[in-house]
């Protein structure tokens, strides 16, 4: 998939008619052009997504500045151009009006929210921001599904997808820009949308992506060793998540005390705070216990995992999380309080839960393609040492014979965890196969090289392999283990694709895994194909 079929960025059907002369006076804009008689109906940052009417904000890139395609902007209907003073005169070749802003990127949240009515006065559903290292796409996927069994029409924003009341759009950005972030909450307003889940990673606060939202219950997952190519250590990347437990980006905060990292959360959060944990996977049993909500696990199986929720003044309830995983039944505990923080009846939320299955679907997250005979594959979007070491041991819990762990890492990001993605891999599995992911600019091998270099000094005798590319690496992990083995295919998840210098290469790991199982002689079923919990 190349950069120029990435999915549409969408906008309401019907946005407000705004007048560029009134912009101009909101924000303190320098007019440079005539503005009097000139209206728009959207915003955004690139030229590909423009559409007729809308303001093209013309940005300082890392090569270029954005202002040099002002006239591609103009040709394709903007209205006027919004840019700071380096680009002014660029800007104006393009004979449209020009307003001149400083760091106009940090301004597109306000400008977006003005633009689309989207703002935090403005009447709008109901918005979850989950936040952490590991968890915000499966707190997210698991908020929208139990918010359905609720009967609320639901929309979410995660790394996975986009859905609006029921469709689904591939994403492109965990948190998208503003300009898209806010023409996308007005599209879901429009259809009717009651809540919104919205995973909101430390780059979409650095980055100004969910500037001019107020979040109604935010949360806070957990914090491990992660994004270390964007921030220069943990206190600075802790620091980028703090940002969004504040009263100008939320209301109430509901904060998992599981990681090591959560009291200082808590003490740091400036607006409301109600805690939950489970004490069966905290970095320090003596803080979850102070918890006012507590997750234990009753039960883990291969379909599922059950557990019960206990508040501080009485509320119980039994339910089963539909994936494996100690880690997976803390997201939905914490999915359930941030549901009741935001106002949700706790009968209503018992009536729809206890004693029920969660309804909801988890792309990539320890997504089981395999069928009931053979080895197990679970294809898993875990990247960091943390997600492998919690994703295996919840593997190893449900699986009578061998694991085996298969794996790459990502080029160009983060390379400071690769030896400990290499070290967690090897001691939670029996066997281990190194293979490729996005090299993207960097050589594959020597990502490769790194990851068995830090397999192997934590366990010199392991039995390790090395395939690339990874197509031939699952057929390969796929001979090496029998029935009752498990493989989990960590990495790669839900994604559609393969980064390879630049070009996105259409590419399932899913598919893939499916395509090996087949060829080994082993049943597959159908994708997405429901498993019932049973007693």
């Amino acid at each position: 998939m190349s950069s120029s079929n990435l999915p549409p960025v969408l906008r309401p059907e019907h946005p407000p008619t705004r007048a560029l002369s009134e912009l101009a006076d909101r924000f303190g804009a320098e007019v440079r052009g005539d503005a009097s008689h000139v209206t728009l109906n959207g915003i955004t940052l690139a030229t590909a997504d423009l559409r007729a009417g809308e303001a093209f904000v013309a940005l300082q890139g890392v090569n270029r500045h954005g202002a040099d395609f002002a006239v591609d902007a103009a040709a394709k209907g903007a209205v006027a151009v919004i840019t700071d003073a380096a680009g002014a005169e660029r800007a104006s070749a393009s004979g449209l009006p020009v307003l001149v802003l400083e760091a106009p990127r940090s301004r597109m949240g306000e400008l977006s929210a003005w633009v689309y009515g989207t703002g935090p006065d403005d009447d709008l559903p109901i918005l979850f921001a989950p936040t952490g290292t590991n968890g915000k796409t499966s707190v997210s996927h698991l908020l929208e599904g139990m918010l359905g069994q609720l009967g609320v029409t639901t929309g979410l924003s995660s790394t996975a997808e986009r859905h609006i009341a029921g469709q689904v759009i591939v994403s492109r950005l965990t948190t998208p820009e503003a300009s898209e972030f806010h023409a996308l909450l007005a599209l879901m307003r429009e259809r009717g949308v009651e809540a919104v889940a919205v995973e909101v990673s430390a780059q979409a606060l650095s980055r100004h992506r969910v500037d001019g939202i107020v979040f109604d219950v935010a949360a806070f997952t957990n914090l491990s060793h992660d994004h270390l190519d964007d921030y220069a250590d943990m206190a600075e990347y802790l620091e980028a998540k703090l940002a969004l437990f504040r009263p100008d980006r939320a209301r109430r905060a509901v904060i998992s005390l599981d990681s090591a990292a959560a009291a200082e959360v808590v003490a740091r959060s400036e607006i409301p705070v109600t805690t939950v944990a489970t004490p069966d996977i905290a970095a320090d049993r003596e803080l979850a216990a102070s918890a006012e909500w507590i997750v234990d696990i009753l039960d883990e199986r291969p379909e599922g995992t059950r557990f019960s929720l206990r508040g501080p003044n009485g509320e119980a309830l039994e339910t089963v999380v539909p994936v494996i995983g100690r880690h997976m039944a803390s997201n939905a505990g914490l999915a359930i309080v941030m549901m009741r923080e935001a106002g949700y009846a706790w009968e209503r939320i018992v009536a729809a839960l206890d004693g029920r299955r969660i309804e909801a679907y988890l792309p990539g997250r320890t997504e089981r393609v395999s069928g009931e005979t053979g080895p197990a594959v679970y294809v898993d979007f875990g990247h960091s040492p943390d997600a492998f070491e919690k994703t295996l041991a919840a593997v190893r819990r449900v699986t009578p014979g061998r694991v085996l762990m298969l794996f790459g890492a990502d080029g160009d990001r983060d390379a400071t965890k690769r030896h400990d993605m290499g070290r967690t891999g090897v001691e939670g599995s029996d066997i281990l196969v190194i293979t490729d992911h996005h090299p993207r600019f960097e050589d594959p091998s020597s990502i490769r090289s790194t990851l068995i270099e830090g397999a192997r000094r934590a366990r010199p005798d392991a039995e390790i392999h090395e395939y690339s590319p990874p197509e031939a690496a699952i057929v390969a992990a796929v001979a090496l283990v029998g029935d009752g083995d498990a493989i989990l295919w960590a990495g790669p998840g839900h994604q559609d694709y393969r980064d390879i210098r630049g070009v996105r290469t259409p590419y399932s790991a899913r598919e893939l895994a499916r395509r090996a199982l087949r060829d080994a002689g082993w049943d597959v079923p159908e994708p997405h194909w429901p498993v019932p919990y049973s007693d």
